[in-house]
């Protein structure tokens, strides 16, 4: 039975006002996609980093019409709601913005993340004010369609070089005031940062797993107060960690012990039978 658009969206809607937080994993392409959705996640989403990563390119590398596809193509792969990370909508104008946001919902998307800053290593942050109308003008797209468009609000200070807890807290309550959907701060230094945040707010607030040092247990996090965990590029980057320390041992040693390791479960049998 194919699952419409209208129905991904709303399955992704529910999941945010349901007790309790969920995982929103992240794959890099459309097989990742379609294994992590036989490993019974409700939802997935693309991380800019590790889409870039797929296609051999760094994060920021992509242009819009590449990651719109690129998210198109786990769309495509999964019965799964997904969001896509759109950095900063690829342009500083809300106007086009807004446009970033329906281009995404075009191809099947159940939401996005809009990101308040860019790749720039001159002032990366925007000012707070057009940050807040860029918001404004991606819930105003979101809107627009005949279902529930789940928008993200990123406030990128902890990961752009300007770690200040009050200021995030700010920003991430004006982009609840123009219409966010979810709040989001990546690269929260501790829980005492993240119960902070989430006391802040009042819609859900996803946090990003995956920096060292500041990824914490899933108990500890759902005490904070948090909804959703993603887990970045994360998950990209241990399975190529794999690939490298195999490749490597073949290599050096030319044996091939990591064939008895691999294939062994049901989820992988169903994509590689032989």
């Amino acid at each position: 039975m194919t699952i419409t658009q209208s129905e991904k969206a709303l399955r992704f809607w529910a999941l945010h006002q349901k007790p309790g937080l969920f995982f929103i994993p992240n794959p890099w392409d459309a097989g990742s996609a379609r294994i992590l959705s036989q490993l019974g996640f409700e939802a997935l989403a693309t991380s800019s980093a590790a889409s870039a990563a797929a296609t051999g390119r760094r994060d920021g590398e992509l242009m819009r019409f590449e990651a719109i596809a690129h998210a198109e193509s786990i769309v495509n792969a999964t019965d799964l709601p997904v969001s896509a990370d759109l950095e900063y909508g690829f342009s500083d104008d809300p106007s086009d913005v807004a446009d970033t946001v329906r281009l995404a919902g075009e191809v099947g998307l159940a939401g996005c993340s809009i990101e308040d800053a860019r790749h720039s290593k001159h002032k990366p942050i925007y000012d707070i004010q057009l940050a807040t109308e860029r918001i404004a003008a991606a819930v105003d797209a979101a809107k627009s369609f005949p279902f529930p468009f789940t928008l993200t609000a990123r406030a990128e200070n902890f990961v752009r070089g300007a770690p200040d807890l009050d200021d995030t807290i700010k920003r991430l309550v004006a982009y609840e005031v123009a219409g966010a959907d979810v709040l989001f701060a990546p690269g929260l230094p501790d829980l005492k940062a993240v119960k902070a945040v989430c006391s802040a707010v009042s819609k859900p607030v996803n946090f990003m797993v995956g920096v060292r040092g500041r990824s914490f247990s899933v108990a500890e996090l759902e005490e904070a107060g948090v909804k959703r965990i993603s887990f970045a590029s994360s998950l990209y980057r241990a399975a190529m960690t794999h690939l490298v320390n195999v490749a490597t041992m073949v290599k050096k040693n030319g044996t091939f012990n990591y064939l008895e390791e691999t294939m062994t479960t049901p989820e992988l049998q169903k994509f590689f039978p032989d």
